[in-house]
């Protein structure tokens, strides 16, 4: 709450009566009928100046005020002392940076210069000047925001005539607003998490928190507080070293950034691409990918650079690393162990620990591997093999009874 302004005379009454009678700011107020916040802002401002008491002779009543209650528009007020704005604002997207420990960096540099208190206005009225998602303020490497576009792609079939829709997916960086985009034909749970890979390799990194705009595909039950997760979904990000964290519902503020991203793909994306027609994926990709590169280098409008100049510049750094291999969907199934201590998957029976038969347990499993889990820790591990009605044993997984008898093959006998 800003502090009334009190006259030239009783400022400097408020000093005498601080530096000379060493009175405290309660009794100052009550002698000069002010409030002891306005002596406080007083004696602030006179030591933010550099000024000792009592006041040097060239210094006179309106030198005093031009000091203490400086604003952009006097004439009297250095032009060196304006801030650099948008390097306040580039600043601000680094962890743990402050206005006011920007204003206190500002003060070393020109200790005549403004205070804190106009410093925090004059950044308000300035950012207020810039586009929306360039004001949202997010740490650098912390948020990338993750939404379907609203529109489609139709892609006709070349041979039946069948119009197709393609989805785009979209990721928008929080601090650069470096963009992603991927026209995909479905929005199921493979292709989702499949653009999520590409989208980490085109970034080459990965942030802190993904934010999905509660996406059905990767949030199976949106709640104000605990959202149920895929658990597909999670286990990408824990690949990544990321953390989930879907907007709110009912929340608008949560989806600013990526709801103003998803308008500007559409608008520099999908509009100017509305007159083409397209035959495969593969054409749609192509030109998304010429749109998108365009996107990303067109230059700020109130802003200096692009969004990719700032990205490889202060972004990108503050990614964290790729791992070694990129993330693998696995499906899931939920079995429960046979009394012959296997389970079934796609007519073919794998084996896990004996221990288990008549235990739930889950089944993960790719192209080339089938993983059995138990309360989530890993129990067995086998090379697929889709021969039906066959089973893949593992000899540690018997009873010691069943080994022993496993072990007399043909091979023994003869």
């Amino acid at each position: 709450m800003a502090q009334r302004r009190v006259s030239v005379r009783k400022t400097k009454e408020i000093l005498r009566l601080k530096f000379e009678g060493g009175l405290g700011n309660h009794k100052i107020g009550r002698a000069l009928s002010v409030s002891a916040s306005t002596v406080w802002d007083t004696v602030a401002r006179f030591q933010a100046t550099g000024l000792t008491w009592p006041l040097p002779p060239e210094i006179g009543e309106g030198e005093l005020e031009a000091r203490l209650y400086r604003r952009a528009g006097d004439p009297k007020a250095n032009p060196a002392w304006v801030p650099d704005w948008a390097r306040v604002q580039k600043e601000l997207r680094r962890k743990h940076v402050t206005l006011r420990l920007l204003w206190e960096e500002y003060k070393v540099l020109h200790p005549d210069g403004f205070q804190y208190r106009w410093f925090c206005e004059r950044f308000r009225e300035w950012r207020k000047g810039i586009d929306l998602v360039m004001r949202q303020e997010h740490a650098l490497g912390e948020k990338l925001f993750i939404d379907w576009a609203g529109d489609t792609i139709p892609v006709v079939d070349p041979l039946t005539g069948e119009i197709r829709p393609c989805y785009l997916f979209l990721g928008v960086l929080g601090a650069s607003n470096y963009t992603y985009a991927e026209p995909t034909l479905s929005q199921e749970l493979t292709p989702f998490l499949a653009a999520h890979v590409r989208m980490f390799e085109f970034l080459g990194g990965c942030p802190e928190l993904l934010v999905p705009d509660n996406l059905k595909t990767g949030v199976t039950s949106p709640s104000y507080y605990e959202p149920d997760l895929n658990p597909a979904y999670t286990a990408l990000a824990e690949h990544y070293g990321c953390c989930v964290l879907p907007t709110r519902p009912g929340r608008p503020r949560d989806k600013a950034k990526v709801e103003a991203g998803v308008l500007f793909a559409e608008r520099r994306i999908m509009a100017p691409l509305r007159r083409r027609r397209f035959f495969s994926l593969d054409e749609v990709r192509t030109a998304v990918a010429g749109e998108l590169a365009k996107l990303n280098e067109r230059s700020f409008q109130k802003m200096p650079g692009s969004r990719r100049s700032v990205f490889l510049a202060e972004e990108q750094p503050a990614l964290r690393p790729l791992p070694l291999r990129p993330y693998e969907h696995r499906d899931r199934k939920q079995a429960r162990v046979h009394i012959d201590y296997h389970v079934e998957l796609l007519r073919h029976f794998y084996s896990v620990p004996n221990r288990l038969a008549r235990e739930r347990v889950e089944i993960r499993y790719t192209l080339s591997v089938v993983e059995v889990f138990h309360q989530g820790v890993r129990v067995a591990s086998h090379a697929r093999d889709d021969t039906p009605g066959r089973a893949t044993t593992c000899l540690a997984h018997m009873p010691p009874r069943h080994r022993h008898l496993a072990e007399w093959t043909p091979e023994r006998f003869a």
